[in-house]
């Protein structure tokens, strides 16, 4: 589905991916992790053909995402930012209903199989009872499901999901996992998710991408790559696996 090859990129001069190569299997629910700074967000928004990197390629089903037209981009990856926004005061059933628009002709009105898509999207995320809000009268979290849902509504084969459980309470983080890994599992949908939960990547993502210093450190299996040793080496903390579950601490605590 995706091949990244020897990705370069920065800003100015701060180099912020420095050669970073994977292969992203189709269907693969894939946790992209790494120290803040490593490039993660980066890395989507090239996949994304949202930044081109200055060397490097990626492919998307073994052509150039370059090559893409906008249409056909936004037909085939729906890319959910970290930080919700929207510039204008359309409802949230307007805002998830512009997932569709991949979909439409030119001056085409939405069918009524739009309108069941959006809904079915936002009953999937639990923001149906906000339809009629306005951005302005939804919370961090609620936005953040709001535009959660019109990435489903474009029902793309690829979802790259930058921070999308940041903003929400405990309850509606397991809620939308519990959604992607359904996705995933039921509609082979492949999902490159940015998370900082190491526990819960361990509970829902198979896969794992490790970014360390701008490069792939590990991908494979989340269970081979979140070990004590390299869990230490990318954030810097101790770690110790009790029943299943990751306790962490300061690697100078004495």
């Amino acid at each position: 589905m995706i091949r990244l090859d020897n990705l370069h990129k920065s800003y100015g001069s701060r180099k912020v991916l420095n050669g970073v190569s994977a292969t992203i299997a189709e269907g693969e629910f894939c946790a992209v992790m790494g120290a803040n700074g490593c490039g993660k967000t980066t890395l989507l928004r090239c996949i994304a053909n949202l930044l081109p990197p200055d060397s490097g390629t990626v492919l998307l089903r073994d052509e150039p995402a370059a090559s893409y037209g906008v249409r056909r981009m936004a037909q085939t990856v729906a890319f959910v930012r970290q930080h919700a926004q929207t510039d204008f005061e359309f409802s949230a059933f307007e805002t998830v209903l512009m997932g569709r628009n991949p979909y439409q002709r030119r001056l085409q009105n939405e069918s009524q199989r739009d309108w069941d898509i959006v809904e079915q999207a936002m009953r999937l995320t639990n923001t149906w009872h906000l339809r009629f809000s306005k951005p302005s009268q939804l919370s961090g979290g609620e936005l953040q499901r709001v535009m959660l849902a019109r990435a489903l509504a474009q029902q793309t084969p690829l979802m790259l999901l930058d921070e999308p459980i940041s903003n929400l309470d405990i309850k509606h983080q397991f809620e939308i996992l519990n959604l992607l890994q359904h996705i995933n599992e039921e509609q082979h949908t492949t999902i490159l998710l940015v998370i900082h939960d190491l526990d819960m990547a361990l509970q829902y993502c198979p896969q794992l991408l490790l970014l360390h210093e701008g490069k792939t450190l590990f991908h494979g299996p989340t269970a081979e790559g979140l070990t004590p040793s390299l869990i230490n080496k990318v954030f810097g903390v101790n770690a110790t696996l009790i029943g299943g579950h990751l306790h962490l601490e300061c690697s100078d605590m004495e």
